[in-house]
């Protein structure tokens, strides 16, 4: 049945309506004033002293991360190279198929919780790599209906024949308006010569998703063994192709951010995560300046956006030591970047309320305790929701997939479920720790 959100506040990032509605089925099919609108026998839902907004999106995170939230291994890191050794790659080395499915549908709840809607990860996991991105799609996308771009961190670390196979086989056969397949790459400093070589010979246009300069050791290890920076390295090995995401790119210099905008990729940023790591952050004057279009994940740190838009904005007006370069129009730009790319991607219109985009709504309690307009309704967002941002209600094509802030109870059980793939995955951990 067609649904429609009566007398409530509209709000895009650029267009907003006080007293409005929307009409909708699996897409947007009308909006408009109230005094304009007609009830022709819709399921009215009621927005009054609500915000309604598009859904939001995660542009890069590892979903397997969630199985390390609480988990306690020995860990005395003393740069980002200890990091990855004594916790990441403990974790992601022990993950099979059903951890990867579980650990799938807590993000997806989480995300969906959170107001995200479109999740693009970065997957790793060493005991099962082949099936492992469907098993995404399979949490993700059919399970808890929302959307997602997955690719598999190809890396010497793995087998790498079977890392290649999983992602060129997941991306052949999925392009829809809901999944999609990068070619995932860990790091240059985890791939050899030979492995970027084999790569090089299968993946054909399809994008990658790579680390890129995370943290220094990454581009001195480049410049160490190869001679050349990280962007120069996968130039000469013709892997850019168009809509390239490069995750990070804290440390690359003048002539990979030139390299980076001829190739038409762009720069993932993780602002919390970086922090988190000691490693620094991005420099996004450097990325404006080149005309790079920049979008915003977590890095798998959480499963939230709007506290990555804080983070990210207060961060960057610490380096830049003043707040007159970076503000809430160069947020809203990146925002506008990270619906763009997956539009392009998922060949879909996201992040506008108008006829004819996809019905990925949120529904957000709010009543605007000072004059509220189209001028500073980002303000209201930033300063009055984003640090505590929980929709009551969620669609996504139409769909409900959170409703009263909660789930439907199917996937409530499979996510307590979950907490028993945990306990599997930490005591194969300890195991290896204990030995």
């Amino acid at each position: 049945m067609i649904k429609a959100i009566i007398n409530t506040k509209i709000y895009d990032f650029n267009t907003y309506i006080e007293d409005g509605f929307v009409i909708f089925d699996e897409k947007i099919i009308n909006v408009g004033l109230m005094k304009d609108f007609i009830n022709q026998d819709y399921e009215i839902i009621d927005g009054n002293d609500h915000l309604v907004m598009p859904g939001l999106i995660t542009a890069h995170t590892h979903i397997y991360s969630t199985f390390a939230r609480g988990m306690s291994v020995p860990f005395h890191p003393k740069d980002f190279q200890d990091i990855l050794d004594q916790l990441w790659w403990k974790l992601d080395s022990h993950i099979d198929n059903d951890i990867t499915y579980y650990s799938g549908i807590v993000s997806a709840v989480d995300h969906m919780k959170n107001g995200v809607t479109t999740i693009i990860d970065h997957h790793a996991s060493g005991i099962d790599i082949l099936g492992s991105l469907d098993a995404l799609k399979k949490a993700v996308c059919e399970d808890a209906h929302l959307r997602g771009v997955f690719a598999f961190e190809t890396s010497d670390r793995f087998l790498v024949e079977e890392a290649i196979k999983e992602n060129i086989d997941f991306g052949k056969a999925n392009h829809s308006s809901f999944t999609k397949g990068l070619f995932g790459l860990h790091a240059s400093m985890s791939l050899s010569e030979e492995t970027l070589k084999k790569v090089k010979e299968v993946i054909g246009d399809m994008p990658i998703h790579i680390h890129v300069a995370e943290s220094v050791l990454d581009e001195k290890d480049c410049k160490s063994k190869y001679r050349e920076s990280i962007l120069k390295r996968l130039e000469r090995h013709g892997l850019l192709n168009p809509k390239s995401i490069i995750a990070h790119g804290i440390y690359v210099d003048d002539e990979e951010l030139e390299i980076i905008k001829k190739h038409d990729c762009v720069i993932a940023v993780n602002f919390s995560s970086n922090m988190n790591n000691s490693v620094g952050v991005p420099p996004l004057k450097k990325f404006r300046d080149h005309g790079i279009p920049v979008i915003i994940g977590n890095d798998g740190i959480s499963s939230a956006i709007t506290t990555e838009y804080l983070t990210l904005y207060y961060a960057t007006h610490l380096l830049d030591q003043t707040p007159n370069l970076f503000g809430l129009n160069e947020l809203k730009t990146m925002i506008s970047d990270t619906y763009d790319y997956v539009n392009h991607l998922l060949d879909i219109k996201l992040g506008k309320i108008e006829k004819g985009y996809e019905s990925d709504l949120l529904m957000v309690p709010y009543v605007a305790p000072t004059p509220i307009s189209k001028d500073n309704a980002f303000g209201h967002l930033f300063f009055g929701l984003f640090h505590s941002f929980k929709p009551k209600h969620v669609y996504v094509a139409g769909r409900q997939v959170v409703k009263n802030y909660d789930v439907d109870l199917s996937l409530k059980k499979q996510y307590e479920e979950a907490t028993k793939y945990a306990s599997i995955l930490w005591e194969r951990i300890n195991e290896e720790v204990e030995k």
